[in-house]
């Protein structure tokens, strides 16, 4: 994997095939850091609110994509 500086610069390349794929990339990273975040802000306590609060997007959205994912301490 390449590293994020190394995905940007390559998004920002002349070359299309090289950007575009260095976007998806970049997407896969940032959907991964996201999901990783949510899962720390819950497991220290966080609401759904809060964290859609700080993503600035709608608690429902935020609920819908991740609380499937995250397994919930009792």
């Amino acid at each position: 994997m390449e590293t994020p500086a190394a995905l940007g610069k390559a998004a920002a390349s002349s070359d299309p095939a090289i950007g575009l794929r260095a976007a998806a990339a970049l997407r896969r990273l940032a959907e991964q850091l996201e999901f990783a975040q949510v899962q720390q802000a819950r497991s220290q306590g966080w609401s759904w609110r809060d964290i859609a609060f700080a993503l600035n997007l709608s608690k429902q959205a935020v609920h819908h994509k991740y609380a499937h994912q995250i397994v919930e301490e009792a």
